[in-house]
């Protein structure tokens, strides 16, 4: 197949979820022989007026990627790049990341007459409260009539959670699909195959087992969630390390929390994706320390985010620790790949990670199954390959 992917104002290279999706999904497509064109951004922000004459080419981990700097509120601007580029190209389909603001990718397919693939992420339409929402039905609601206005026109919608769409459109149409987590580079062999930490940055001394937390630092990630459990069991004389990789809004606050605690915290800001694996396999337990309370639409839809976290996590081999919420109580099984503690619960959450640390036996015993559990369903390859059937269905019909 020839496919043209499009991912607006995402930043490919990058360190964002996002970008790790579309790079090991245009990665592992091309992987398994077909020829992509990925639309994305080198970086945040506007790139000018150049930026919608013509792209930056170039090929890329053995895909054509196409640089265009526009922010994702204006990837509409894109269109007609995005037309001149699909007759240029000629895909035999086109695939395109949803944003309330793009849609570009659609147009040009259904200009084009080309099938349409649409991957939505998040919540599609938002729940009153979130005041994008508000504005939207302030003003008659175009937002959420050209959202299904895209759902219609795609012949296949892939998410990982069927309720981030509409109900107006059929369910037929919406195919649940994981994201993964590439399980050749993430291992747990990773660091010590090197015996190096990645580049930049200092591992925590090895006497003392490490405690990690990835992500974004914002507000439902649990960073500060995570900052006070670990503050309980150093008070309680726990002797461990705690290694937060990321950034975000809420750093400043974890930093400040973490600062009662000299030499016990170690904070890496954001890390390009090349290097996490080797962070990761310093650790012993890994912490997704999720709390939907502050994201009214992970409370309406239920937990729609693919979490990328966990995956990573047991790829390198780590127990997990996570709040009792669904799909994540169904990807870690309590006390098979990990422990579950009841969402927004520090002292839970601080229990938990806590019975690891007593049972290191037990805490390897479950780092192995859960490397075992996500080679087996949640990679980046099996979803690729799901991906591709999807894809030749959808032009097969």
């Amino acid at each position: 197949m020839k496919i043209l992917y499009l991912a607006s104002g995402i930043p490919v290279p990058g360190a964002l979820g996002g970008s790790t999706h579309t790079l090991e999904v245009a990665r592992g497509l091309a992987a398994r022989g077909h020829t992509l064109h990925v639309v994305a951004s080198a970086r945040s922000g506007w790139g000018g007026l150049a930026a919608l004459a013509r792209p930056r080419s170039t090929q890329f981990a053995g895909f054509h990627l196409h640089h265009v700097d526009v922010p994702k509120a204006a990837a509409l601007l894109t269109t007609g790049l995005v037309l001149r580029l699909a007759r240029a190209v000629r895909p035999d389909v086109v695939m395109e990341r949803y944003y309330n603001f793009a849609g570009a990718g659609m147009l040009a397919a259904r200009r084009l007459g080309l099938p349409a693939l649409l991957e939505v992420n998040a919540l599609i339409v938002d729940p009153p409260q979130v005041r994008k929402r508000r504005i939207d039905d302030a003003l008659g609601g175009p937002m959420r009539r050209w959202a299904l206005t895209q759902c219609r026109w795609a012949g296949r919608i892939v998410t990982p959670l069927h309720t981030t769409v509409p109900a107006e459109i059929p369910r037929a149409k919406i195919i649940e699909l994981p994201w993964g987590a590439n399980v050749e580079r993430f291992t747990p062999d990773s660091f010590q195959a090197t015996g190096q930490p990645a580049p930049g940055h200092s591992q925590p001394a090895a006497t003392a087992p490490v405690v990690v937390f990835l992500g974004s630092f914002r507000a439902w990630h649990g960073v500060l969630d995570f900052v006070k459990a670990a503050a309980m069991l150093l008070a309680l004389g726990r002797d461990c390390q705690f290694v937060l990789i990321g950034d975000g809004p809420e750093r400043a606050a974890a930093e400040r929390l973490a600062a009662a605690w000299p030499g016990r915290f170690s904070f890496t800001g954001a890390v390009a994706y090349e290097a996490v694996p080797q962070l990761l396999a310093g650790a012993a337990i890994g912490v997704a320390p999720f709390n939907t309370a502050p994201h009214p639409a992970l409370r309406t839809a239920g937990f729609f985010w693919s979490p990328l976290k966990v995956y990573e996590y047991m790829a390198a081999g780590l127990p997990v620790v996570t709040a009792n919420i669904g799909p994540l109580s169904q990807v870690i099984r309590d006390g098979q790949e990990g422990l579950l503690y009841a969402e927004g619960d520090i002292a839970g959450l601080a229990g938990a990670i806590m019975r690891l640390l007593d049972d290191p036996a037990a805490a390897r015993a479950m780092g192995a199954r859960a490397r075992a559990r996500v080679a087996a369903h949640y990679s980046w390859a099996r979803h690729c390959e799901e991906l591709e059937h999807i894809l030749l269905a959808l032009i097969a019909s």
